[in-house]
């Protein structure tokens, strides 16, 4: 195979040979500076991208690449690759669905028990020679409400309700007929009927401030946020807010808005854990999500269907 694949993707170095071994030459952009070298000077040569949900693909990026046939997203999201412009262009969009999907629900878990129980602040106690204990919430038996129930959602509800005993309820746009949790037609009677409000949906427009300040007041005093998903799902100013005034016990985050900025406001608040947007990273999980990306180039350039193909508008 000797179709050029920009890379844009900066977390799966290691992985790389498994492209090239399949015969893909490989042009690496990882930093903004070298994403728009590489487009501006190379662009002629370039027939497919590999980027992430946050990296996204510009359409301005995508006239720029007259021989593009194919924009390989890993992971779920896709929020930042203009369709439109695909579609006009007749481009091939694929993403990664449910592949990390494992990784994403581990680390979303670890990221519930270090906030409920106050983890990251008891070792820092003990790191500075203290020995002071604070009584905290238990996890077993709380109410989990996710909001976004696919393969990650899933994944997180099976280890809260057989792991933890948690009674488990979720929000989708439609109840899914294969599950038992209980569907809720709103994120605010979902966040109303929970201890703690898990977010796993996809990010883009249709989801921007889906969490607001209703449905954290919906939540209350001693409720919990957790998002694995995306910065934009969440109205950072009405969570901090809440947050600074003890309207919301707290908050665990591996997604902002504008990554890698973190507000000053979130970071300085003593009642959040925060993660660098590393859920979905784990040599596992990396693996098999390049091996996905390598099918679905191997697919689409030689004549078949490729694995995950996105819907374009």
């Amino acid at each position: 195979m000797s179709a050029t694949v920009l890379v844009l993707v900066e977390t799966i170095g290691p992985y790389l040979p498994i492209l090239e071994e399949a015969g893909f030459r490989l042009l690496l952009a990882t930093t903004p500076e070298a994403r728009a070298e590489a487009i501006a000077e190379q662009g002629g040569l370039i027939d497919a991208v590999l980027t992430r949900g946050p990296l996204g693909l510009t359409g301005a990026e995508i006239a720029a690449l007259p021989r593009l046939q194919i924009i390989t997203v890993i992971g779920a999201g896709y929020e930042r690759v203009d369709l439109n412009a695909a579609r006009q262009r007749g481009v091939v969009v694929t993403n990664g669905a449910g592949v990390n999907a494992p990784a994403v629900a581990d680390h979303a878990m670890a990221l519930l028990l270090a906030l409920v129980r106050d983890i990251p602040r008891a070792d820092a106690s003990v790191r500075r020679g203290e020995w002071s204990k604070v009584m905290r919430p238990s996890v077993t038996g709380k109410r989990l409400g996710i909001l976004g129930l696919g393969a990650v959602g899933l994944a997180i509800a099976r280890r809260a309700a057989l792991g933890f005993g948690m009674a488990v309820g979720y929000h989708n746009r439609q109840a899914r007929p294969d599950v038992d949790y209980p569907w809720f037609e709103d994120v605010r009677s979902l966040a109303a009927n929970s201890d703690i409000l898990m977010i796993a949906t996809p990010g883009g427009e249709s989801t921007r401030a889906l969490v607001d300040a209703d449905v954290i007041a919906a939540l209350g005093s001693d409720g919990f946020v957790v998002n694995v998903a995306r910065g934009s799902v969440v109205d950072t100013a009405a969570l901090v807010d809440a947050l600074a005034n003890e309207r919301l016990a707290g908050a665990a985050l591996d997604v902002f808005e504008n990554e890698p900025q973190v507000p000053e406001a979130l970071r300085a608040l003593p009642n959040v854990v925060l993660t660098p947007h590393v859920a979905g990273l784990s040599p596992e999980a990396v693996r098999a999500t390049v091996e996905l990306v390598t099918q679905n180039l191997l697919a689409h350039f030689s004549g078949r269907p490729v694995l995950t193909p996105v819907p374009l508008p």
